[in-house]
């Protein structure tokens, strides 16, 4: 009994030592509670008397990783950390300890942080709150294991079986929100909820509220009976069971289709629904499609891929089979219709020396404008297809470089397609031969360059029937092109400076042309021969240029002085005629005398030899005007400002001296200025003919060797364009009593606004009006609200003089668009104009978007003309609940088209 007792004081005094238990208050203090030991203490006491002693040969003696085998597991498996910022209460009697204000525990992968927390060591568990203060409950208990973080109102958790018991949960699974009443997590992988709801808003702007659910953290939450909740008001929505993905990566799965209750002639149907692929973390797949009642249908397949510091990009295909009308009545139609898009980028640190990208966008013609699922405006308001793809090829150590491209060019209007597949250009940076030491370049030896360019290419042209099929290939012609040539310049009296040049060019062709008369048909038939061919061309030139200067000092107000500068520049050139040695004869009509002349190189890619000699001078007048400006405050150190008043003002022409009549070209002129503080500018360009215009026996003009009687001759076309941009910030000041100016009034929106694609499962406006990052932070002010606004002006006008029948105004238009922002979620954008010639309005279109914090909602409206529809949608912003929305549209009426 004794023994027992010394046991017991013994293991009472290093208890009490190591672990430092105590009533006293402590400051705070960061303590290591070291790993729980087995108690030494015997669970049962025995009376030695009773104590028989046994034959030490009996006792069956035992292997000692067997003994090792049995120990028990230790409850505790680390140490555990806990700091406070007021006190640690310790108390060992009841093998507790207690944290007070601001407490953090670190226990292997726990972090816990609380205004309160309590460790029972008997019981093996913890338990945090809050702190009740002046302001309320604060301090909530934050729960963090892993990669997976909780806040609640209180927690009870058990070291040796990992479970816990929460009230008040909030915590966050990937993009959605989860606030329970009752939370059981039975470990870690298993958490059981009661009272919960779900939503992708922090604030609970809605929620879909259930009694009971099942987490699976970083997996999915599995809900039963469910209702849709906004602003806490119930709505009609339920739903019997709901399951929602919560996985950090993308997951496979159905994308559920929208119902159109027949917003045109195809009937009833199904828009957008399908499946994702979740390939890799590389790549993925959307395959979705359209069905409806009429038998039209859609299919598309979207896909994005990027491998991170190589490349990126997206490729999307859609193909449509759209029917219109009733079959067996004179109105019904079928057309099937297909547009592929791709988008290819490489990242400049994959590869600094070479690079390969890609823009295509090629499909029918028609795609845009009668797709019953892609109201894609700016589309249907230009008539251009254009394609690129782009390989380039530095030679380091070399001046070489090589471009290899695929082009696509389509013209919707005239389904008249033509690609080169591909063309190929190499090039040589222009070398300096005759240099200096250390490529010193001081006279006109040393500073001639050459250079060299390799042009190739495979050129078809067909149309929107043929694309794709054999007949494409039949009319396609091959060729390449030798370029070279050599430039240097001097000084000549000092101010003037001579700039000669020579220049070489090869073409080869590898087909040819030849053409015959055929008397049964009576009509001449071109034959395209495969072959080599080849010609030759080559030129030379002289120019003289110099720079006046000419300063006019003022020296009144503001206005110190004005400069105007004059760049004259005159020019020679000459080239003989080179396509007399190349020119055939065929007869072109019943008559043997009728002869047509042609080349064998008439419908080569590079064209035929330059024909007639070339013998000319050139003019060109450069003039730039500006002003210099003192600052406004006399007593600054600011220097004076210089303001362009005009920014160009250029005349040029030419006198071919070979021409035996009509020896002058016309005068072309174009002028620039910016007024405003840089808001307006001007540009206006014209042409004058010298020469007279009579009428020719089917009344087209004919221009005839005679001067005309005005000096400044006919002006025969001339263009005035202006730009405008303004916004409410002008009209503000800065800290330093500036307005700002920060506007471009050449760079306004895009006048044909927003794309309504119902394809876009997140919204389906794409413009200007979108919201931005810093418009989450905007707040609403009720007492001299700010209506930030902007403006942007586009004015054009042409005339049109043929000399016959006088002058006439081919454009006068007004374009404008701008956004009005009505509070800092509501904007309205719109885009329209007036045609002063035809007295109508443009194409017009008006956008309005609410940003509804979790919710988005979109209006667009083009109110008249051939693309006159409307679409509505209003929907969650998360991609987690993007198929909790609705969407309505009416598109354009197809038969217009």
């Amino acid at each position: 009994m004794q023994t027992n007792l010394s046991y017991i004081l013994l293991f009472c005094c290093f208890f009490f030592t190591k672990l430092g238990f105590s009533q006293d208050i402590k400051p705070t203090k960061k303590i290591v509670v070291p790993i729980k030991k087995k108690d030494t203490i015997p669970n049962k006491k025995r009376d030695s008397i009773l104590s028989v002693k046994k034959d030490s040969l009996a006792i069956k003696q035992k292997d000692s990783v067997s003994i090792d085998s049995i120990k028990p597991k230790e409850t505790i498996e680390d140490l555990i950390t806990h700091v406070a910022k007021d006190y640690t209460i310790q108390n060992a009697k009841d093998k507790s300890v207690t944290l007070y204000n601001e407490a953090n525990i670190t226990y292997t992968d726990i972090d816990l942080k609380a205004g309160i927390i309590k460790i029972d060591y008997t019981k093996n568990t913890l338990f945090a709150k809050g702190i009740i203060d002046s302001t309320g409950y604060t301090q909530r208990p934050i729960f963090k294991q892993g990669n997976e973080e909780s806040e609640q109102d209180s927690i009870i958790y058990n070291f040796k079986s990992k479970k816990a018991i929460i009230y008040g949960l909030k915590t966050k699974q990937g993009e959605m929100f989860t606030f329970g009443n009752k939370t059981k997590r039975v470990n870690d992988s298993t958490i059981y909820v009661r009272d919960i709801k779900f939503t992708t808003s922090e604030k609970l702007d809605y929620y879909i509220g259930t009694n009971k659910a099942k987490i699976i953290p970083g997996k999915k939450i599995i809900v039963g009976g469910s209702q849709l909740y906004i602003a806490d008001i119930p709505t009609p929505i339920y739903l019997p069971f709901a399951y929602f993905p919560i996985t950090q990566t993308s997951i496979s799965g159905f994308l559920i289709p929208a119902f159109d209750t027949g917003s045109s002639d195809r009937g009833i149907g199904f828009q957008n629904g399908g499946y994702y692929f979740a390939i890799n973390d590389y790549v993925d797949l959307g395959i979705t499609g359209d069905a409806y009642s009429n038998g039209s249908w859609g299919f598309r397949a979207n896909s994005n891929y990027k491998v991170r510091y190589r490349f990126n990009g997206s490729f999307n295909f859609s193909y449509e089979n759209n029917i219109n009308g009733i079959r067996g009545f004179d109105d019904f139609s079928k057309s099937n219709n297909f547009n592929l898009r791709w988008s290819h980028n490489q990242d400049t640190k994959a590869s600094p020396n070479s690079r390969f990208t890609a823009s295509v966008n090629l499909g029918s013609s028609k795609f845009f404008r009668e797709s019953q699922n892609q109201f894609n405006i700016a589309q249907t308001q230009t008539n251009t297809f254009n394609s690129s793809i782009n390989y380039s090829k530095t030679f380091v150590g070399t001046p070489f470089n090589l471009n290899v491209t695929a082009q696509h060019q389509q013209n919707t209007n005239t389904e008249k397609i033509t690609m080169t597949l591909p063309a190929l250009t190499l090039n040589m940076n222009r070398i300096y031969p005759f240099a200096g030491k250390n490529g010193v370049k001081k006279n006109a030896i040393q500073k001639m360059g050459f250079n060299y360019i390799l042009d190739s290419k495979y050129l078809i042209n067909t149309t929107d029937d043929d694309f794709l099929t054999a007949k494409m290939f039949e009319t396609a012609r091959a060729g390449m092109q030798h370029r070279t040539g050599t430039n240097t310049n001097f000084k000549a009296f000092k101010y003037f400076t001579v700039s000669p040049s020579v220049n070489y060019e090869e073409t080869w062709q590898f087909d040819y042309i030849d053409k015959k008369y055929d008397a049964v048909n009576e009509t001449v038939v071109t034959d395209t021969i495969s072959g080599f061919k080849t010609f030759r061309e080559y030129n030379a030139g002289l120019s003289l240029s110099t720079n006046i200067y000419g300063t006019f000092n003022i020296n009144k107000g503001r206005l110190k002085a004005i400069r105007h500068t004059i760049r004259p520049s005159i020019s020679y050139s000459y080239r003989p005629d080179f396509e007399e040695q190349y020119i055939r004869k065929v007869q072109a009509s019943t008559d043997p005398n009728d002869l047509e002349e042609f080349t064998i190189f008439d419908q080569g890619i590079y064209g035929s030899p330059s024909s007639g000699i070339s013998n000319s001078i050139g003019i060109t007048l450069n003039n730039v005007l500006e002003a210099k400006v003192a600052p406004k405050d006399p007593n600054s150190d600011a220097e004076d400002e210089k303001i362009s008043i005009l920014n160009n003002l250029n005349f040029s022409s030419s006198y071919n001296i070979a021409a035996d009549s009509l020896r002058w070209s016309n005068v072309n002129f174009s002028a620039g200025t910016r007024l405003l503080k840089d808001k307006l500018s001007i540009n206006f360009s014209g042409s004058i003919d010298p020469y007279k215009v009579v009428a020719s026996a089917s009344g087209s003009p004919i221009r005839i060797n005679e001067f005309n009687s005005n000096f400044l001759g006919r002006l025969s076309n001339a263009s005035l364009t202006a730009n405008y941009s303004i916004s409410s910030s002008d009209f503000k000041k800065d800290k330093e009593g500036k307005k700002e100016n920060n506007r471009d009034p050449n760079n306004t929106p895009d006048i044909t606004g927003a794309n309504i694609d119902p394809t876009n499962r997140f919204g389906q406006v794409n413009n200007a009006v979108n919201n931005t990052e810093e418009d989450k932070n905007k707040s609403a002010k009720l007492y001299h609200a700010d209506i930030p606004w902007t403006l942007s002006l586009a004015y054009s006008t042409s005339y049109v003089n043929n000399g016959i029948d006088g002058g006439n105004i081919g454009i006068h238009s007004i374009i404008f668009n701008g956004n009005i922002e009505l509070s800092p979620k509501w904007k309205l954008g719109y885009s329209s104009g007036y045609d002063f010639k035809d007295g109508a309005f443009t194409f017009s279109r008006f956008n309005f978007t609410r940003d509804l914090d979790s919710w988005n909602f979109n209006f667009n409206w083009v109110p008249f003309g051939t693309n006159s529809s409307y679409t509505f949608f209003i929907g969650v912003k998360s991609s987690v609940l993007s198929d909790l929305k609705w969407d309505k549209n009416k598109p354009p009426d197809r038969r217009l088209f």
